[in-house]
């Protein structure tokens, strides 16, 4: 089951990370995206490519570090792709993101929801560092959990985006809503998952 789960986000987590690769460099900034934020793009276009390339690392690696065979068999594997996860993937792909929420479309509400997201990815990564650190390792699991809830958001960003088009919302009634649908329901079921695993179990599943 716990390598079901984690084939599972490695597919995902690996697709939208494929397609971020590709789209934002081998074509321009904002050439990809909905016309209202193709001005945007371009004119931060270094902030932008630091942002998805940092998001791309932490959706590559973050399944991986969920491994319990990984965890065990291999821990200075474990170590060095939590370091690569955490400082090239949150710390690069978070600080670009918060700075770019400021130029967020869809208004105040889109600005608060992808800046908070952004900042909320950025605390959790640095109290799961602070947490191991001090080789407190279940609180260090609590917070990475957390942590990938929230580096999750790229892809359920994706999934709703479609959606909404297909469902005939207009773009800039279904953004300022997907800007916060992208993550704080991620963060609920990270939750109720990992409570629910250490009641049945003792420990983090």
């Amino acid at each position: 089951m716990e390598r079901l789960g984690t084939i599972s986000l490695y597919v995902l987590s690996a697709g939208v990370a494929g397609y971020a690769v590709l789209a934002y460099t081998l074509a321009p900034p904002g050439a990809l995206v909905h016309p209202e934020m193709r001005a945007v793009f371009e004119a931060h276009s270094t902030a932008i490519r630091v942002h998805v390339l940092g998001a791309a690392v932490a959706l590559m690696l973050g399944p991986f570090q969920f491994s319990r065979r990984l965890r065990g068999r291999q821990p200075r594997v474990h170590r060095w792709l939590g370091r690569a996860y955490l400082g090239i993937g949150v710390l690069a792909g978070g600080g670009a993101g918060l700075w770019m929420a400021a130029f967020a479309q869809g208004g105040v509400a889109s600005k608060l929801g992808f800046g908070l997201l952004a900042a909320a990815w950025l605390a959790t990564g640095a109290l799961a560092y602070i947490a191991i650190r001090r080789r407190d390792t279940a609180s260090h699991r609590r917070w990475m959990v957390r942590n990938f809830a929230l580096t999750f958001a790229a892809v359920t960003l994706r999934l709703y985006l479609p959606a909404s088009m297909a469902a005939g919302i207009p773009f800039e009634l279904a953004y300022p809503v997907i800007a916060w649908l992208c993550w704080i329901p991620n963060l609920l079921v990270a939750e109720r998952v990992w409570n629910r695993a250490s009641a049945r179990h003792g420990a983090p599943a």
